[in-house]
């Protein structure tokens, strides 16, 4: 909760950032797509709610999806700690090829950090997942982690089932990707 995952999704999808963004009731979903030199990806976004209330909702989203982006906040050391507990729950429940990442968001509060950059990298490289720090208010690597998700997804998988043919550079690649946080 309150970890800016909202803010990252309308910065990717829309470019709008909001100093006040409402908390996200249940879920939401956004969708947006990327170019890259071997496949177009689209994605098709859930954004939850990070209130404990809605947690049991989570796996109706995560479950099927090709991608999980857990969220903390640097400067709430209870909100990294909380995103370790989703990752955890990721890999015991969730897609056994997901692609995972460890963002952590607000890297403009510099002066409030609580959570040092090594701690979530040495976190992210000791569960076998990217790590990126992101700021949505500034834009700093909100589209650069997008894309990253994106040639992580095409890498992943030439072909999905269900449905998504990623057979060559021409055809759309649709992605599923849930947002969590901690």
């Amino acid at each position: 909760m309150g970890t800016g995952k909202t803010s990252l999704v309308l910065r990717f999808v829309k470019g709008q950032f909001f100093d006040y963004q409402e908390s996200t009731i249940g879920a939401a979903f956004f969708s947006q797509i990327i170019s890259l030199n071997e496949a177009t990806v689209k994605f098709d976004i859930w954004d939850t709610a990070g209130q404990e209330r809605y947690h049991s909702l989570a796996p109706m989203y995560y479950r099927g999806a090709a991608a999980a982006v857990v969220v903390y906040d640097i400067s709430s050391m209870d909100s990294f700690l909380r995103a370790k507990k989703w990752i955890q729950e990721l890999q015991r429940q969730g897609n056994p090829n997901l692609v995972m990442l460890l963002v952590a968001n607000k890297a403009d509060l510099e002066e409030k950090r609580e959570v040092d950059a090594k701690v979530g990298e040495q976190h992210a490289q000791e569960n076998g997942l990217f790590f990126m720090e992101t700021s949505a208010k500034t834009a700093q690597n909100v589209n650069e982690l997008f894309y990253e998700i994106a040639k992580r997804l095409i890498k992943a998988s030439p072909s999905r089932p269900a449905g998504i043919n990623l057979h060559n550079a021409t055809q759309e690649r649709r992605r599923r990707l849930f947002c969590c946080s901690g």
